[in-house]
């Protein structure tokens, strides 16, 4: 269907040349010449896509647009003046305007941003659904926990589902930081709005600004950074601590003043932005050493949120378990029914560095190699059952020298597995071989052990 454009300008020939061109392109067209007759027409016979020109008699583009996102928000405006103003495009896009030309402008120009704004449109549409899908992935029963600390926090994100103050979250590495604030985010008001997140220290110092405040270049183009992307919703700084003290500050600027400055462009841009921080070391730890500022801890930190780790809740291992089972059920099409119960001793004893992350990644390998119904000891890792030192007591006499290597090489590689906490592509690459080698060698041992039972 194609879409309908209104045209507004007290100009009637710039109006009839744009109107005749964009019917050719398939559009339909209305005209208007002021703001106070587009109005009518806007009110009897809604289009999705004004373009209007700034100044005209009775009503400027302006005041058109703030009273036609009063009651209609979905319309989208792009905005036309006469003035090569930087000032004022910026003005526009601070009202709400999706774009805006400067006259003279051709009429492919015009075209590519009116393409842009219905791809825009369809990507809104598209995010309806996915927001549906996403609210009920992030739904409180994906944190999986019965433990009375799951039971806490879980009470604590019901809490502060109604609030729009600022987050702190503290939990090691494979808690599943990210998980919880963006549970947060789609139980909070601003769930119809973007959530965007970021690791802080994969910003390099010296593109900060134009990754955080986004960037204006020759050619009147602007790009949006972060705080523009999560403009309404949520941005989530993840390892915050690690970021420079310079981009503490300017973070700390940003979120004072609800203001950002794009990157070569002086005048100020509003946000209305909620910060979820987040951090695997001890933020006070971090402000008595000067890593981290303390009034950006506590400018951030209005509701703090620690993450308990699985040490602390080891009752919940075998929910975990449960899940993930079923879950890579699905991916991987199989049927397995669950873990036997020597095998849930084995991981309840373990120290979990890597976390519920570890634990994830774990049940997937002995998913991949087993060909029972029930995960049992005999597809876990090794290094959960053996300390993986290699010494001659390892290798028992009377081998070949082709099964004293292959043991070594099983040895070996559960003991660099292990140092990567189960982590196979980082194993993998320590090990100069590739994952499907990885897997290959795992799966001889779990062949050998099926052999001999």
């Amino acid at each position: 269907m194609s879409s309908k454009i209104l045209l507004v300008d007290d100009d009637p020939i710039f109006r009839e040349s744009l109107s005749t061109i964009l019917q050719k392109r398939g559009f339909v067209c209305e005209q208007a010449s002021d703001g106070k007759d587009a109005l009518k027409k806007i009110e009897s016979q809604p289009p999705e896509i004004v373009i209007t020109d700034i100044d005209m008699p009775r009503m400027n583009g302006f005041d058109l647009m703030k009273a036609v996102h009063e009651k209609n928000p979905s319309i989208f405006f792009i905005i036309v003046t006469a003035y090569a103003s930087l000032e004022t495009a910026i003005d526009a896009l601070r009202l709400g305007a999706f774009d805006y030309l400067i006259k003279p402008f051709t009429f492919e120009s015009l075209i590519l941003k009116i393409n842009k704004l219905i791809e825009h449109k369809e990507l809104i549409r598209e995010n309806a659904w996915l927001r549906k899908e996403i609210h009920h992935h992030y739904d409180f029963h994906n944190i999986v926990g019965q433990s009375p600390a799951m039971m806490r926090l879980f009470a604590m994100i019901r809490r502060i589902s109604g609030s729009d103050s600022n987050v702190f979250i503290v939990g090691k590495r494979g808690t599943g930081k990210e998980l919880i604030a963006r549970t947060i985010h789609y139980h909070s008001l601003r769930r119809n709005n973007p959530f965007i997140s970021v690791n802080c220290n994969a910003i390099p110092d010296d593109r900060l600004d134009h990754e955080l405040f986004g960037y204006y270049e020759k050619g009147n183009e602007i790009y949006p950074g972060l705080f523009q992307n999560a403009n309404e919703g949520t941005l989530y700084l993840d390892e915050i601590t690690d970021l420079s003290d310079r981009g503490q500050l300017k973070i700390l600027r940003a979120v004072e003043h609800k203001e950002i400055f794009p990157v070569g462009i002086n005048a100020p841009l509003r946000i209305n932005v909620r910060i979820i921080a987040a951090t695997n070391r001890d933020p006070l730890k971090e402000i008595q050493e000067g890593r981290f500022r303390e009034d950006v801890y506590y400018r951030l930190n209005v509701i703090h949120i620690p993450i308990p780790e699985l040490s602390e809740r080891k009752e919940d291992i075998p929910l975990l378990v449960e899940f993930f089972i079923q879950k890579f059920n699905k991916s991987m099409g199989k049927n397995i029914k669950g873990m036997t119960p020597d095998a849930l001793d084995i991981l309840k004893n373990h120290r979990w560095r890597g976390e519920v992350r570890e634990l994830e990644n774990i049940v997937e390998q002995a998913m991949i190699f087993s060909k029972k119904e029930y995960l049992d000891g005999d597809v876990l890792p090794n290094y959960l059952t053996q300390t993986g030192k290699l010494t001659d007591e390892n290798i028992s006499d009377g081998l070949s020298l082709a099964e004293a290597t292959k043991k070594f090489q099983y040895i070996y590689i559960m003991k660099t597995l292990k140092k990567f906490k189960g982590h196979r592509g980082k194993t993998a690459k320590q090990l100069k071989i590739s994952e499907p080698t990885l897997y290959r060698k795992l799966q001889e041992k779990t062949v050998d052990k099926d052999k001999r039972s």
